[in-house]
């Protein structure tokens, strides 16, 4: 799913930088291809981190998500290496991306997966007959 556009790419990084990696026919604008499959890959690993706690699609696009959109599409914008600057948002991005899968960040508006929960709630363990047992065992104690 795509969760940030054009715009939002432009006002975090201006437009003469997504010209600069976004423009790969050397025609002054940004390849709307390039930028379509910066935007994919982004969404591709926003919903591999989300996905085990929100439902996809997200019904609501919070702002940290958007944010978290850019910086990772910006970040595989820069094929021939990022800056520094860029690929500390990256990180940032992904190390938020995985606190919010872990429970640890809230987004504001979405509501989680309820974790799944026992019937009985009893604990049952399965496995092989004990080797030693009280009757194996008599006359050693």
């Amino acid at each position: 799913m795509v969760y940030a556009t054009l715009a939002d790419l432009i006002e975090r990084a201006g437009e003469d930088e997504i010209r600069q990696v976004a423009d790969r026919d050397d025609d002054g604008a940004p390849d709307s291809d390039v930028i379509a499959a910066a935007f994919e890959t982004a969404g591709n690993t926003i919903d591999g981190y989300l996905g085990v706690r929100f439902q996809l699609p997200l019904t609501v696009v919070p702002a940290n998500v958007r944010g978290w959109a850019v910086a990772i599409a910006r970040y595989h914008l820069h094929r021939d290496g990022a800056p520094d600057y860029v690929v500390r948002d990256y990180k940032d991005a992904l190390t938020a991306l995985q606190q919010a899968a872990r429970g640890l960040q809230a987004l504001p508006g979405l509501d989680g997966i309820a974790p799944a929960q026992s019937s009985t709630g009893t604990i049952r363990v399965d496995g092989p007959a004990p080797v030693f047992s009280a009757e194996k065992l008599e006359g050693w104690l």
